[in-house]
């Protein structure tokens, strides 16, 4: 019964994407043929007729494509990543080598993959831009030499791609100092770059990562985050997977609730005030990045409570309160905050006025009234 059911499921997942994924062909100035092109969009996509989405665009769509699409949809739905609109470039048989080849000496692309490149920069950005709510945050993503090529488009002067994903790429001898040379000077926008390996390579290919590792590990620019992955033990096919999945959780690490991690790292020793405009910034950078119209989570107001209450004697416990409010009015939360923040600066009667509004907005079960009403029931006593 479980395996019916499991088959079921991947039934449905295999329709979903088959009703949001076609396939499309534009012709190119740049390259002077018609290319074709898989196109996904979000399930979401007709309905919230006005939100943007961020880009991905997938070279190796024979292979590549699917794999990306289901990995995004699924960090989608758990709110690890928000949902994308991605496009895949064919690149059947030999047409991956034409469209992505370099000059040996001078590592940078030949007469056909400038071409190509052009394609991608201008034809098919503008195609995509024309036809579809796109937000300002692109990544792009390669496998072995459509990986390297990916790099081009980060030492271009305009920089139109935020993300890099990097799978067993084939470097080109001179790329990865290229790469940390614009890298450790960019200033205006965040950059990702993820790189993938493993031995399941050849050895020259292993050290060619190897070297583009520690080449852009030695990066310092707060703006550039880097992250090599060794996926020894896989295969060259179990790489792509593994690859993907980290990359998206590594890229867009800032949409997900906040992780021990990043409250250890970033959050833990701010000020309430500072603590507060964090937490704001986090959702700003959200939406303007990513188009999502994302409302803040409990669970990231909860990270932060601790701050807000322990440091200053809850100063800033109004500050923080009023914020909810403005993002959630229904909600009882906002105003509990507010209460609190008059209730440790012994304003009890402002409290008490506080929480009883909390408590008219509570529906649902008792308990969760008769403990939101205890706090009613304490600062009470205090006024009396």
């Amino acid at each position: 019964m479980k395996k019916i059911i499991i088959a079921i499921c991947i039934f449905f997942t295999a329709t979903t994407f088959a009703q949001q994924t076609f396939s499309h062909k534009i012709n190119s100035k740049e390259l002077g043929v018609e290319r074709s092109l898989r196109i996904y969009l979000p399930a979401s996509y007709k309905v919230e007729t006005e939100r943007d989405y961020p880009l991905t665009i997938v070279f190796d769509a024979d292979y590549l494509f699917d794999v990306y699409v289901g990995n995004s949809v699924l960090f989608a739905q758990k709110e690890k990543a928000p949902e994308q609109i991605i496009v895949g470039i064919v690149q059947s048989g030999d047409m991956r080598y034409e469209d992505c080849s370099y000059d040996r000496e001078t590592s940078r692309p030949t007469e056909d993959s400038t071409a190509f490149f052009n394609f991608v920069k201008n034809d098919l950005l503008d195609y995509m831009e024309e036809n579809y709510r796109i937000s300002p945050f692109k990544t792009i993503v390669g496998n072995t030499i459509t990986g390297n090529f990916t790099n081009y488009f980060f030492i271009d002067d305009e920089h139109i791609v935020n993300a890099y994903i990097n799978i067993n790429p084939y470097y080109a001898p001179e790329i990865p100092s290229a790469v940390a040379g614009v890298a450790g000077t960019v200033k205006n926008n965040t950059y990702y770059y993820y790189l993938s390996s493993g031995d399941y390579l050849s050895q020259k290919r292993q050290d060619g990562v190897a070297v583009g590792n520690s080449i852009l590990s030695s990066v310092e620019n707060e703006k550039f985050n880097f992250k090599y992955e060794d996926l020894s033990g896989a295969t060259t096919v179990s790489s792509i997977g593994q690859s993907i999945s980290s990359a998206i959780a590594f890229i867009f690490d800032i949409y997900s609730s906040i992780s021990k991690e990043e409250f250890n790292t970033k959050i833990k020793d701010l000020s309430p005030p500072d603590a507060i405009a964090y937490l704001e910034n986090k959702y700003v950078d959200i939406e303007y990045l990513f188009g999502s119209n994302l409302k803040m989570r409990e669970k990231d107001i909860y990270a932060v409570e601790g701050i807000i209450i322990d440091k200053e004697n809850g100063e800033y416990l109004r500050d923080f309160g009023e914020m909810i409010f403005k993002l959630y009015p229904e909600s009882p939360l906002g105003n509990y905050y507010i209460g609190l923040g008059f209730e440790l600066n012994g304003k009890f009667k402002r409290a008490l006025e506080a929480y009883k509004e909390g408590y008219m907005k509570i529906e649902g079960s008792p308990s969760d009234a008769d403990a939101f009403y205890k706090n009613v029931e304490r600062v009470a006593k205090k006024v009396n």
